[in-house]
């Protein structure tokens, strides 16, 4: 499921190899920011947010411009 911003609920995977979950997009209370709200599937876990624009941009790395949370597949 799309959630209107691009970004799907369902698996992820970082450009440095960590695999995330993603659960949708939040909206910050005060400044109405949009939020991605995922969690680790490794380590210790826990919900994490970051902001949408950050989380759908792309960054340099080993020479290639990559984006910095490709799209897996659903959960």
């Amino acid at each position: 499921m799309m959630d209107g911003r691009g970004v799907k609920a369902g698996r992820y995977r970082h450009f440095k190899g960590g695999e995330y979950r993603v659960h949708g997009v939040a909206t910050h209370s005060e400044t109405a920011e949009q939020l991605v709200v995922y969690e680790p599937l490794y380590g210790e876990g826990g919900l994490w947010v970051r902001p949408l624009s950050m989380f759908q941009e792309s960054v340099r790395h080993g020479g290639a411009e990559v984006q910095r949370f490709q799209y897996v597949g659903p959960e």
